[in-house]
């Protein structure tokens, strides 16, 4: 009998003869993990560098939103081309390889314009990778449970985000808060980032086999692709939902300006607060994976009630409320980059995924800048008006989660 041909359907295409899904998702983790040694360490610090070269609460809101506009608004672009390219791998590398470029070079940048350009620029490489990362681990999810291997990814992903906050605190002391070697020491784990993404493309090049082993046997017709097929319309209401709890929610860029501001912890604590408020994250992001697969979409009624619940807590003057504030914000986190990605699989084909994250995040990218601008606009101005606002936007949010729901009926 002769070898199969790599690149024909076969034995060689089949993932189990690679790579088991749990497997892949875990790998797949460790790449988040490590990236996120790279970049969360970097956004950490990200409120106290702007103001150390001369940031008002506005511009760190500012520059902060666009960051996050960026990474989310321009996955419009990136989704479609990674559906109509089909060159998931290959994005997603490019991707990756501008964050971790970017973030040690923000430790030299000595100029407020220049830092600004590097914090945006890190997240239009998240914009890069993340529709092609996403479609890559749904197919796995597909056979292991979309709440629970999304899950398990933001926990791994979630261990980098504790790590690298902490690696960039210890730097800080050790230098008498000098952010260059704080954040230059992370192109050591931006490498191993790279290096491991290479092999794991190697290991499994086509993901999509999972998904089809689960559709009807790995030796199955390949899933339809339809680049221009319509989105669902509950995708749409989905959307929706998601973008008006993200309107109203606060960054952390905004969160340690205040802690710094008003004295309630040293620029060296603030990336310690983020280390414990990752780790909220990856619990909150398992125990929310875990329902989803039991209740569904049901168990999103937490995220603008956490939300508000951030503004609340966070903007006080007395130090235990603002440090729960923040970890409160923690919680959020893991609500976001887990189980709303885990519902977007499930609304949405996989010929059109990529687009679909793409759409959805370019949404959530519009209610990001809002929502930066909002909150550092709003807390210079008067934080019980930001409170108001934002929690009146969190009940407009529970409205549109309940429309939504009445919808999929």
């Amino acid at each position: 009998m002769s070898r199969p041909v790599p690149g024909e359907r076969g034995e060689a295409e089949r993932p189990s003869a690679r790579m088991g899904p749990w497997r892949f998702v875990v790998w797949f983790g460790t790449v988040s993990l490590l990236a996120d040694v790279v970049y969360e360490g970097a956004r950490s610090i990200t409120g106290p560098l702007l103001a150390s070269l001369g940031a008002s609460s506005l511009v760190v809101g500012v520059v902060t939103g666009a960051g996050e506009a960026a990474a989310l608004g321009l996955r419009v672009v990136s989704g479609p081309v990674t559906d109509r390219t089909r060159r998931f791998w290959g994005l997603a590398i490019a991707g990756y390889a501008l964050t971790v470029v970017s973030v040690p070079l923000l430790g030299v940048a000595g100029v407020l314009w220049a830092a600004c350009v590097l914090v945006i620029a890190e997240r239009v490489g998240k914009a890069v990778r993340s529709p092609a990362k996403d479609t890559l681990l749904s197919h796995a999810t597909a056979a292991t449970g979309r709440g629970r291997g999304f899950a398990v990814h933001e926990a791994l992903d979630q261990t980098g985000a504790i790590a690298g906050p902490l690696l960039v605190a210890g730097v800080l002391a050790l230098t008498g808060n000098d952010y260059g070697p704080a954040l230059g020491v992370l192109a050591v784990p931006g490498v191993a980032v790279l290096l491991l993404l290479f092999r794991l493309r190697a290991r499994v090049p086509d993901p999509e086999a999972y998904e089809r082993e689960v559709a009807g046997g790995a030796s199955g017709p390949a899933t339809p692709r339809r680049p221009d097929a319509r989105l669902p319309r509950a995708f749409w209401t989905y959307a929706g939902f998601t973008a008006a709890t993200t309107t109203g929610f606060a960054t952390f860029g905004v969160l340690s300006y205040h802690l710094v501001q008003r004295h309630l912890l040293t620029a060296a604590w603030v990336p310690v607060l983020y280390a414990a408020a990752m780790a909220v994250d990856a619990v909150a992001a398992l125990a929310t994976g875990w329902l989803y697969d039991r209740i569904g979409p049901r168990v999103l009624v937490a995220l603008p009630v956490l939300t508000a619940g951030v503004v609340v807590l966070a903007f006080t003057d007395t130090v235990a409320i603002a440090l729960a504030g923040s970890l409160v914000w923690g919680a959020v986190m893991g609500i976001q980059e887990s189980t709303l990605r885990a519902t977007v699989a499930d609304l949405v084909p996989s010929g059109r995924r990529a687009t679909a994250y793409g759409l959805f995040a370019g949404v959530l990218g519009a209610a990001s800048l809002a929502g930066g601008a909002l909150t550092g606009g709003l807390y210079g101005y008067s934080i019980p008006v930001l409170i108001t606002v934002v929690v009146a936007i969190q009940a407009l949010a529970v409205v549109l989660l309940a429309v939504t729901r009445a919808g999929r009926r």
